[in-house]
Formats: C-alpha cells, sequence, structure tokens
C-alpha cells in the first residue's frame, strides 16, 4: 500500500514565486505518482493584507517595497518569468499591472476546498495564479475571479454567494494566523507531514529528494 504525504501548500495568488514553486512541486508529485498519494491543501498568507481596493502600480510597490530600481525590478521580473515557464506557467510579457488584495480570492480558495475537495481546490489555485501573472487582470474585479472559478468546473452561482456574503471570511483569517504564529513569514511555505518545512520557490528535485525521504521513512 502507497504511503500517502500530506503538504500544506502555504502561499498567495499574488506571488509570483508561489507559482514556480507549485510548478515545480507538480512535477515532483508526477514524478513519484506510483510511489506515494498526493494530498495537497492550499493555505491562505496575504502579502499585501491592508492593500486598499485598486491596489497598486506593480513597479512602484516592488521598488518602494525593496528598495530597487526599475530596471533592478524589471530584471527580477524576466527571471522570474523564465523561471515560471519552467514550471508551466506563461506569465504575460508585460507583467502584472498592479498588486491587490487578495482575501477574495482566499475565501473562494477555502470554499472549494471544504465543499468539493482537494483537487478542485488544486484547480482553482492553479485558474487563480493564471488569472493575475498570465492574464495580469485585476483581482479587485470579482467577475475575473468567477472566471477563474468558471474555468475550473466550480459552480460559480455559488461562488459568487460566497463572494456576496463574505462567507469563510473568519475560516480565513483563523488559518492565516495559524501560520503566522507558527513563525512563516515569508511564502511559498511548504509543509510535509505536519513535521517538515521547505521554504522558497525549491527545483523539483528539492522535492522529490524530501519525498523520497519520507517513502523511505514509512
Amino acid at each position: 500500500m502507497k504511503p500517502t504525504i500530506k503538504i500544506d501548500f502555504v502561499s498567495d495568488v499574488a506571488c509570483p514565486w508561489c507559482a514556480v514553486g507549485l510548478g515545480n512541486l507538480n512535477q515532483a508529485i508526477a514524478q513519484l505518482s506510483d510511489k506515494a498519494n498526493f494530498e495537497v491543501h492550499f493555505r491562505p498568507f496575504e502579502l499585501n493584507p491592508k492593500m486598499p481596493l485598486g491596489g497598486q502600480d506593480a513597479i512602484e510597490h516592488l521598488t518602494e517595497k525593496y528598495g530597487l530600481t526599475v530596471e533592478q525590478v524589471q530584471a527580477n521580473q524576466a527571471n522570474i518569468r523564465a523561471q515560471a515557464l519552467e514550471a508551466g506557467f506563461e506569465f504575460h510579457p508585460e507583467g502584472r499591472k498592479r498588486v491587490y488584495n487578495t482575501f477574495d480570492a482566499h475565501r473562494l480558495l477555502h470554499w472549494a476546498g471544504q465543499e468539493f475537495g482537494v483537487e478542485k481546490q488544486a484547480t482553482l489555485k492553479k485558474e487563480l495564479l493564471n488569472t493575475y501573472f498570465c492574464l495580469a487582470v485585476s483581482l479587485d474585479d470579482q467577475e475575473n475571479l468567477i472566471a477563474a472559478v468558471t474555468r475550473s468546473g466550480l459552480d460559480k452561482d455559488r461562488a459568487q454567494e460566497v463572494l456576496q456574503n463574505n462567507e469563510f471570511s473568519k475560516e480565513v483569517r483563523e488559518e492565516e494566523s495559524t501560520y503566522t504564529n507558527a513563525g512563516i513569514s515569508s511564502v511559498p511555505s511548504i509543509i510535509l507531514n505536519d513535521q517538515y518545512l521547505l521554504q522558497g520557490a525549491q527545483p523539483p528535485e528539492s522535492f522529490v529528494n524530501a519525498f523520497k525521504e519520507l517513502i523511505q521513512k514509512s
């Protein structure tokens, strides 16, 4: 009987390295799917929880946040685009335009996991990352979130209810607190079997090596 490896993927849909890390994680899982079952749960983390409606220009935000020049930010973005492509995400060539609050996206991800299970939650996670980084459209516009829900094969009417009624706000806040209280301050952070922490956009081979160790221990 194959062992099951539980993976808590703590991340934000506005985090480009989270897209890279997720793509690499999926590549590693595909390599070892005959050796173990993998159960991936997406956990919420907001990079910009206080970002107001309308967001902020992405270049302006990144230069202010990291103390970089515009040229440095653009070089970093080109590097991330190249790594994202290897991981299976074709980022928009002009980059994301603005930085947004992502709380509504996290509420939808919680809903998907709660009512449809981890596989549908994973599908929605990928579509939300595509919405922001590949289509490069606004996360403040709920129509864009609903479009991601539709592409994921989920119930768009139910998703609209979730958004309009502020459902799962308490649950998402509690989960965010759980991980920040545990010391997680950057994403992606990947927790294996509730015990082992990997941080950053690890390459596929790092995940493969970690999984092999867990499989041997089981």
